[in-house]
Parts: structure tokens; sequence; C-alpha cells
């Protein structure tokens, strides 16, 4: 198959080899070889070698940053972040994994002892998206490895060249052969052969990130053979915005927010309810600050929007668009193509208002650059509204009130939530969805934990 520059189109990057089943099965054999040798090695080897992959992710960091440019879209800027959040979780992880403790519990009889240990589960599958093809499969397999675990890793196929990048600096670290083996393809290929194979016992665990629906499939799958899964799945998340903040800064960081990478992060907000009273000014700040947005390939300087990862993106966003101006939205900005691109899967960031909960963008997944605006009057009201949704991924408040953040952190059903903070995730604290969301945690010490089993030992001293 081949890979495209989305913001040329004519820009060929590479082509590369669909992985057969013969190659995942080949891929598993290597994984299931070095299993054992990579579980004994001490965990503060293990620990070096991951942080020799930081350190030259650091190294090669302006070339990867690049590569995922290139074939992603990302502006410079963007995907600088992702790189960095790479290079950031190798860092914490190396220092973390040392610290994977057993413990000693308390005995009902004097001569008995209790005592645990904690054990990597085996060969993990990877199967990750693209739309943060560096953050996320490290997000998954260094924890994994760290535990001494190894991996089939299949590349999101829209970032084939960054893949194969990023496994050759895993091996000029030092990671043995078989740790980590990278195959190819769509999910419908490769992807799916590596899920056949947890039906024939091979694999222990599925990470995934990407679709609810898919998500759903892998339980099913998951169910006959009782692995584990850690799924993180879609997500719609709700903005509250409190009339006690400065509303041109909010919009200002809302605008960002919602617009950086086209609305193509998983945690990304997707509704924004600002309170009755700043409504109006909101809209009004919103949409001044949206049209200063630059759009253009991510590579040129002073660009901040570029194109969508795929057509498939720009119809999907196409459509929600025209499902809510055909039941009452008001489109104050954007809605359409852009004229001044004849090539590039580009959209125009998009400002709706008068939206209401039977529009398509309420419902699905927008995972676009489309900013629906809507109202509240209170705060049991706006939670009420926020919870109304099959997903639980993240959420976003802004407000200085310190008891209105505490009842919204408590009363909203999400995995993550950021109070005054646009960007809430990081590798030392947990990551995860609630309700159709997903399942499981990534980062943070429960990153480790989705890894390990724990057993258990009871020991009668004669």
């Amino acid at each position: 198959f081949t890979s495209i520059n989305p913001a040329i189109l004519n820009d060929t990057l590479g082509e590369f080899p669909l992985s057969t089943k013969a190659d995942v099965n080949a891929a598993l054999d290597a994984a299931h070889a070095a299993f054992p040798g990579w579980a004994a090695t001490p965990a503060p080897t293990r620990g070096q070698i991951i942080g020799n992959m930081g350190r030259l992710l650091m190294e090669h960091k302006d070339a990867i940053v690049a590569l995922e440019t290139r074939e992603i879209g990302k502006t410079l800027k963007e995907a600088a972040g992702s790189v960095q959040e790479a290079i950031d979780t190798c860092l914490f992880f190396q220092s973390e994994g040392r610290r994977l403790y057993g413990q000693t519990v308390n005995s009902e009889l004097p001569d008995k002892e209790l005592f645990t240990y904690r054990r990597p589960l085996g060969v993990c599958g990877i199967i990750n998206a693209c739309n943060f093809p560096a953050a996320v499969p490290f997000w998954k397999m260094i924890p994994a490895i760290m535990c001494g675990n190894t991996c089939v890793w299949k590349s999101p196929q829209d970032a084939p060249l960054l893949s194969f990048a990023l496994a050759r600096i895993m091996h000029e670290a030092g990671l043995p052969n078989g740790v980590i083996n990278l195959v190819h393809g769509k999910g419908s290929g490769a992807g799916q052969h590596l899920v056949d194979a947890v039906d024939e016992g091979r694999v222990n665990k599925i990470s995934f990130t990407g679709s609810t629906e898919v998500g759903k499939e892998l339980i099913r799958r998951s169910a006959d053979q009782v692995k584990r899964l850690s799924l993180e799945l879609g997500g719609h998340a709700p903005v509250i915005i409190f009339p006690d903040v400065d509303i041109e800064a909010v919009a200002k960081a809302s605008v960002i927010g919602k617009f950086r990478n086209n609305g193509q992060v998983c945690i990304c907000p997707t509704r924004f309810y600002a309170q009755k009273t700043v409504q109006a000014d909101f809209i009004e700040a919103v949409v001044e600050e949206t049209k200063k947005l630059v759009l253009g390939n991510g590579m040129d300087e002073g660009v901040q929007i570029g194109p969508m990862f795929e057509m498939r993106g720009v119809e999907k966003t196409d459509r929600i668009v025209a499902d809510a101006t055909s039941k009452g939205a008001s489109c104050l900005l954007g809605g359409k193509r852009p004229e001044q691109f004849e090539k590039g899967f580009f959209y125009e960031p998009t400002v709706l208002t008068d939206v209401t909960p039977d529009m398509a963008i309420m419902t699905e997944e927008p995972f676009g650059p489309v900013m629906p605006i809507l109202d509240f009057d209170n705060i049991d009201e706006v939670i009420e509204k926020a919870n109304d949704t099959e997903y639980g991924l993240a959420a976003y408040v802004l407000t200085n009130d310190l008891t209105a953040a505490f009842k919204m952190a408590e009363g909203l059903e999400f995995g993550t939530i950021g109070i005054n903070d646009p960007v809430p995730a990081t590798p030392q604290a947990p990551f995860g969805g609630l309700k159709e969301s997903g399942m499981g945690r990534e980062n943070g010490v429960e990153g480790m934990d989705a890894y390990l089993e724990t057993k258990n030992v009871s020991i009668i001293l004669q």
C-alpha cells in the first residue's frame, strides 16, 4: 500500500507491505520466543533500554516530527507535542518500572505467611489509531515491556513510515529482537489476523485505541478465551463555561482546544455549554478567534490547522454539518471544504449554534473541526446535559468558583476531567474512559497494572 501526504495528495512517501496472516504469525512466534528471556531481565535493565529510547527520540525529534506532519497532516507544533509525549512516557516508566512492588499480607494465623508476586501477562497485541501515531503506541507498549511482556504492534495504516522510524529507534536503543514486532496494514487485514490470534490462544492481551464499535467486537471475540483487554474508545467531551471567567480568554483557549489536530483527538472538546448570561459574548468571541486560524500544509510556517487524515473524515464532517443545518442549526462560520485548496483533505473550522439533541453532532463522535455551542441555566442542569451521552472519556470545566469546580468533578461521568486545563492527559496520570468509552487505564501506575498478573502465595510454616 502507498502512504501519501494528506496536504498534497500527490506527495507519495513510500510503498509498504500489507502484512499477511503468515507475517502476523511470524511476529507472534518471535514474541513468544523472546518472552521468557525478557521477563527474566531485571527491571532496572529493562528501564535502561526504555530510557535509551527516550533519549534517542529526543536526539531525532525534529526528523520524527517532520515524518508525523507529512504522513498525518498535523502542524509541526502539534506533531512536536505528540513526539514529546512519547519521550516523556519513556522517561516516566523507566523510573516507575523499578517500583513493581508485591506485598506482604497479615495472616489470621500465627504460623501462616502471605505474600504476592506481580508477573507479566505474556504476549500483548497493540492496535492504535493514527491521530497520535507516536504518543499512543508508546502509552501502550512502554509500560507493557517495562513489566516484562512482549508485543506485536499493528501500526496505523496512515503512518507506516513513522512506525518504521520508531521501530528503528527501539532497535538502536538495545531492545532485544522479538520484544516488539511491527506489522502493517488495515484493521481488516493485519489487525484482524492479530485479533484471530486471541481465539487461537496466542495473545494474552489486546490493547486497542479506536472506535466503540470495534471495541465491542473485541470484547465479544475475547470472551471465549477470557483474554484481557484495554480499550480506549470513542469520546464526546463537553466543555462547561461558567460566567465568572474571562470570556475572551476562554474563547481563545476553546478555539485552540477544539480545532487542534482538526478535532481528531479522542478527548477533543465537542460540545460547548456556555451559561446563558455569557453565551452571546462567548459566541461572538469564538467566531472572531476562529476567523484568525490559518489553514495549510502543516510543514509551512504560521499554519495552525492542517488537513484531516483521510477523505473519510472530510466526508463524515460534511455529513454531520449538513444534518445539523437541515434540522435548524445555524452555521456561523465554515461548513464546507475551503475553496483555496485544490488538493488535500481540508475542511473549514466550523461554528454551529441552535443545536438540538436529535442532531448527529450530538450523538455521534464528531472527530472533526466542528464546534457546536449550546447554553445552560444552572449547575445541576448542565451536569445532566453533559452526562446525557453513551460516552465518558473526557470533560472540561472553565470556572474560578471552587464550589462549582468540585461539584463538576464529582458529578461529571467521565474518566478525565480538566478544570481550567485544556490538556489533562499526561504519562504520570491514569487515562481512560467510563461507560462506552472503554475499559482499563493507560499511563500512571494503573498503566502498569494493566500488564501484570498478581499471584498470591500462602505458606504454612512447619
